[in-house]
């Protein structure tokens, strides 16, 4: 049962009626002049889909008729996969880890065993796959599980030794139990350890094979229940594997040899190897390997057997890479992966374990990776992996969500990113097929741009709730590779590892212009093109944007104003850099107590760049040391393409670079924003003593007094290098939780944060100054401390002018204040329609002749925009939307009266806000600190949405967090996943149909033909009828205490019902007779008791009769 907060259901009553009363005071006409589409009851919120590879992986099921594929994880997760586009995540409630994992082969069903010593059974007939049975073991720990292919009693291994049998259909333990005692009998003085393995013999089902730690193998006899042989090594057995014929098997152990048995031949190994061991002259033992933790072994019809293994290398092989070895008659290969190996299965073409196997592939599990291996070609070459699963191929420092995309996008980054490709993977399909696609209802565009540590910007196609990679871009290529000398080493001190990391990306879809700025306070601007160009020397702005005097903060409470220190703005050159990137010898870089000046933290490459097609630079921009002061990270970042400008700011000011002359426009502190009006107190400190000369994202770890002036999450977002892409292990742990910590929502004091921070911008064509008559083209600035700022741009008209003539920029005042931090803006027109910035379309930038002259067509027409007309005579209105940390607010213009106002949150802080477009209207969009994802109304504010979908534990989740148009949201939930969420109400309703299916009708293969002479003198497989066997009527009931059944919301056969087609009526028949016959057994069961109730009675009368028959009553 929930607990009831008394005091969040008043801080909720408080801020409706707050923001009730402020909409009703101020916005009652603008309010009936616009009537909101949108109501509560088209929000939902749901999660549709994860992507990428299973975050620490522990297990691993293939079903080899329905070719799917079940992987395990330490948390829990289940995922499966199909054919490429279907995949699916499930999650075990415990969140304990799954140990394994086994497919009832074509049955649509799965069991997984998890480290809480829990059974579960799966029913993957349903396009959400739920647990029907549970079975919890209270006194044993379970180490192995084994489903024989179509057999419903479950072997289950304990770490007594002790093998239980539960039957799958109803989820209930049998009678009957193999005891460790009873199996090793007296072959062994000691406890011989977990089970390790447990498999039937292909050839004879009655004849079960457990194999236990301490290296004793016992060939069981069901029947009898009793061992036939036992088979002693003084190795420890790590597993074991049969021959297809049943007369030999092979095991695995920790001193890295593979013992071959014979079953008949108990004394010792037919024959023992030690793959990667050196074999010494005198016919000694070879010298100890480290373990072989896995072997499969399988057969050909037409070849020699393989025999494939993980693990055995020697000992003396330090630094070696994992290896997964195939040997296949003489040969043996070595296959070396990337990453350690969790597990491997070898697919082949039967599921009969008693035929020969015919392997095909290998599917090798590592701990960041899915690998499979043709065995059929020469060389063993991987499969091309069609599943998103290299998300993490360097971890994700940041992200992008844009839905509704043009259409010609994709198709242009798919085109120039096919051609990244690698070569050399096998020719043939992939192997894993199975399952359906969903009835997609979704037909707009998306697309998801991950940056990652090492410089890589990824561009996903999302369009469908799929997932797959279009275009890789690389953006170290721009810099000189550092070399391990001492110069390079105090130019890159910002920061010590990952110094290409991005940061914050601003993309332009029409324009296809992209910015990222990067962790060493560096930006880089690249245009798209389809042809390769090589580039002579990369364009170089360097911008000094620092302040004389670093750290201010507020007097005293109650103090006076005292003279203030304003910044000195950083002098920036006025024209592009065209010889090259500047060089920085000593005597330039360094004055003589060896303070830096005018370094900037990377050194740009001064060789040609040769640039495929693609995103290619157009621009490198990078913020410099100023007198031994490094520059600080760059904490928000906007483009537009119809403007040509960037502009991006940090803790100390902002810059607009004009990026089509190459120029920087403005180079501004923060306080000069303001002019004379600054409404804040401010005096200089006394000036800092020795401080730690990395700062940025090192400042954390490196114990520096960075805390304090990283209230604000937009900081704390840019101050810790370990949280900033780590997947929450590690030094920043502790830090990463630390979002609920209380913070001041005061705006009229500067609350010890040494700086104000730009936090967000956006461009627009609006009203500049209040009282405006006619709308310019402006860019809007929110700090971090509540403030809004405009700044008017006068722009040259299109074409040759613009780039002649200059840009002019003006700063314009102040707009409004709110709590916390400013994270969004965007601007509504007197309808309440959303009006998107102006930009311009793409054209080719390297276009010759006949193209030549459509794109100066194109330069010259004025940019697309989709604001009103800039004539005088227009006098609507229009309303602009802002978001903080704590509140939003919308503003009529050019009035700049607030007409509406709500408070967000009183006790948590907003991570994300966003502004976008639903079918039926625009929102508000927020998730909190605190977990609450919200929606907002336009231009109303009324809360439409609040949902406690997902408390703040780690600053992964903060940095990743994403809205987009159509309801759409996304999230980084591990280091190499993303979790695709949607919050709208259309969306869930259409999700069940948008699902893949994994399950889909298939024959089960026939059983291999005996042949003539097999069946007429035996030889052939054997079968056992486990059901007599293990049923109660045998084998008794199982102990009580052993383990506690959790039935599920309906059965296995229930779940056969589930189904589809021809095959779901004749289940459903089956199971309607199964009913029938049933309750006339339940009815059967209760008349014999009743009779022998009523002949338990008629004989004690009887008893009683006989007793009391010559008594008299006087007796009595």
């Amino acid at each position: 049962m929930k607990k009831f907060n008394i005091r969040k259901v008043l801080d909720g009553l408080k801020e409706q009626a707050s923001s009730s009363v402020s909409s009703g005071q101020s916005g009652a006409p603008e309010n009936n002049l616009m009537h909101e589409t949108l109501q509560s009851e088209n929000f939902q919120l749901c999660k549709t889909v994860r992507h990428g590879f299973p975050y620490q992986p522990s297990s691993m099921a293939h079903d080899p008729v329905q070719k799917i594929l079940a992987i395990g994880t330490q948390s829990g997760a289940l995922r499966l996969f199909g054919r490429p586009g279907v995949e699916c995540y499930c999650q075990h409630e415990s969140g304990a880890a799954v140990i394994s994992l086994q497919f009832l082969i074509n049955e649509g069903a799965l069991v997984s065993a998890l480290a809480d010593d829990s059974v579960h059974l799966w029913n993957l007939r349903q396009r959400r796959p739920a647990i029907l049975h549970s079975l919890k073991f209270n006194r044993e720990r379970i180490t192995f599980v084994h489903l024989p292919f179509q057999s419903k009693w479950l072997y289950i291994g304990t770490e007594k030794g002790n093998i239980h049998i539960v039957n799958v259909e109803s989820f209930t333990l049998s009678g009957y139990v193999i005891m460790w005692n009873k199996a090793i009998e007296l072959s062994s003085k000691a406890h011989p350890g977990p089970v390790v393995h447990i498999s039937d013999n292909p050839m004879d089902e009655g004849k079960l094979i457990i194999g236990y730690e301490a290296g004793i193998v016992v060939l069981w006899d069901l029947k009898s229940k009793k061992a036939d042989y036992r088979y002693t090594y003084d190795e420890a057995i790590h597993s074991v594997a049969w021959h297809h014929e049943g007369k030999q098997f092979i095991c695995s152990h920790s001193d890295g040899t593979l013992t071959i048995w014979n079953i008949k031949g108990q004394g010792k190994p037919f024959q023992t190897i030690t793959p990667h061991g050196k074999q010494p002259k005198d016919g000694k033992k070879p010298e100890p390997c480290k373990p072989i933790l896995k072997v499969e072994y399988k057969t050909t019809r037409l070849g020699d057997p393989f025999m494939i293994l993980s693990g055995g290398l020697s000992y003396d092989t330090v630094g070696r890479r994992p290896c997964l070895t195939v040997m296949h008659g003489k040969s043996t290969a070595v296959l070396e992966m990337d990453y350690p190996i969790v597990d491997f299965l070898t697919l082949c073409e039967t599921p009969y374990s008693n035929d020969f196997q015919e392997p095909y592939a290998v599917v090798v599990l590592l701990e960041k990776d899915l690998v499979v291996i043709d065995l059929a070609q020469n060389g063993y070459p991987i499969f091309e992996n069609p599943y998103p699963l290299t998300i993490h191929e360097s971890p994700v420092t940041c992200c992008e969500y844009f839905a509704d995309c043009p259409v010609d996008l994709i198709p242009a980054l798919y085109s120039v990113g096919s051609r990244q490709k690698r070569q050399g993977y096998s020719k043939k399909e992939w192997p894993i097929s199975g399952g359906n696609w969903g009835l997609g209802t979704q037909s707009y565009p998306e697309i998801i741009i991950t940056g990652h540590a090492d410089g890589t910007v990824k561009f996903w196609d999302a369009s469908a709730i799929m997932l797959q990679v279009l275009y890789k871009l690389k953006t170290a290529k721009v810099f000189e590779k550092s070399r391990n000398n001492k110069e390079d080493k105090q130019n890159t001190e910002i920061v010590e590892e990952d110094p290409f990391a991005i940061q914050i990306m601003a993309w332009c879809p029409e324009s296809r212009m992209l910015c990222v700025a990067g962790v060493s306070a560096n930006l880089i601007i690249y245009r798209f093109s389809k042809q390769e160009i090589t580039t002579e020397v990369v364009q170089l702005l360097e911008v000094r944007l620092q302040y004389e005097v670093n750290d201010m903060e507020s007097p005293p409470e109650g103090g006076g104003g005292g003279d203030r220190d304003l910044p000195t703005p950083g002098a920036a050159s006025p024209s592009p850099q065209t010889t090259g990137p500047p060089t920085h010898p000593s005597t330039s870089s360094n004055s003589s107590d060896g303070v830096r000046d005018n370094v900037p933290c990377l050194k740009v490459r001064s060789t040609p760049l040769k640039q495929s097609s693609g995103y290619q630079v157009e621009l490198v921009v990078q913020l410099v040391w100023v007198s031994g002061e490094p520059p600080q990270q760059i904490t928000s970042l906007a483009l537009n393409s119809s403007y040509g400008l960037i502009v991006f700011g940090n803790s100390n000011g902002l810059a607009v670079v004009d990026y089509l002359q190459k120029t920087v426009l403005l180079n501004l502190g923060t306080v000069e924003l303001y002019g004379s009006n600054d409404p804040y107190q401010r005096q200089a400190r006394s000036p800092r003593k020795a401080r730690q000369p990395a700062g940025g994202l090192c400042d954390i770890n490196e114990g520096s007094a960075s805390e304090d002036r990283c209230k604000s999450p937009t900081s704390v977002l840019a101050s810790n290098h370990q949280q900033f892409y780590n997947g929450g292990g590690g030094r920043g742990d502790h830090r990463d939780n630390s979002f609920s910590r209380s913070r001041s929502s005061s705006v009229t004091s500067i609350d010890k944060e040494a700086r104000e921070a730009i936090t967000s911008f956006h461009f627009c064509e609006t009203f500049a100054r209040k009282g405006d008559s006619a709308i310019t083209p402006c860019l809007y600035v929110g700090t971090s401390l509540g403030t809004v700022l405009a700044v008017a741009l006068n722009l040259p008209p299109a074409g040759e002018q613009r780039l002649l003539q200059p840009v002019i920029v003006l700063p314009s005042g102040t707009l409004a204040r709110l709590k916390g931090s400013i994270l969004r803006m965007a601007f509504l027109d007197n309808t309440g329609t959303f009006l998107p910035p102006a930009f311009e379309t793409w054209y080719e930038p390297n276009a010759a002749g006949a193209d030549s002259e459509e794109r100066d067509k194109a330069r010259k027409r004025r940019p697309v925009s989709v604001s009103p007309s800039t004539s005088q005579e227009l006098q609507e209105s229009q309303y602009a939307v802002v978001c903080s940390e704590k509140q939003a607010k919308v503003i009529a213009l050019p009035s700049q009266n607030c007409i509406f106002k709500h408070s967000i949150t009183e006790t948590s802080f907003v991570l994300r806000a966003d502004v976008v477009q639903m079918n039926i209207g625009n929102c508000v969009a927020c998730f909190c600190a605190n977990g609450h994802i919200m929606t907002l109304s336009l231009p109303g504010l009324r809360p439409l949405l609040d949902v406690n979908y997902l408390p703040l534990t780690d600053m992964r989740i903060a940095r990743t967090f994403c809205f987009t148009n159509l309801g759409q949201a996304m999230y980084l939930t591990s280091p190499t996943e993303i979790q695709r969420i949607t919050y709208s109400q259309e969306t869930c309703e259409n999700l069940q149909e948008m699902l893949g299916e994994l399950f889909t009708p298939v024959e089960t293969p026939e059983a291999p033909n005996r042949g003539f002479f097999k069946g007429l003198f035996g030889g052939g497989a054997t079968s056992l009828d486990r059901e007599e066997l293990f049923g109660e009527t045998q084998a008794g009931k199982a102990s009580r205490g052993l383990a506690q059944h959790i039935p599920g919301p309906q059965g296995l056969e229930g779940m056969k019902g589930a189904a589809s087609g021809v095959v779901a009526d004749l289940a459903r028949a089956r199971i309607a007779l199964d009913e029938r016959g049933q309750k006339l057994g339940e009815l059967d069961e209760r008349t014999a008791a009743m009779l022998a109730s009523a002949d338990s009675f008629g004989k004690h009368a009887h008893d009683m009769m006989l007793k009391c028959k010559d008594k008299k009553w006087y007796q009595f």
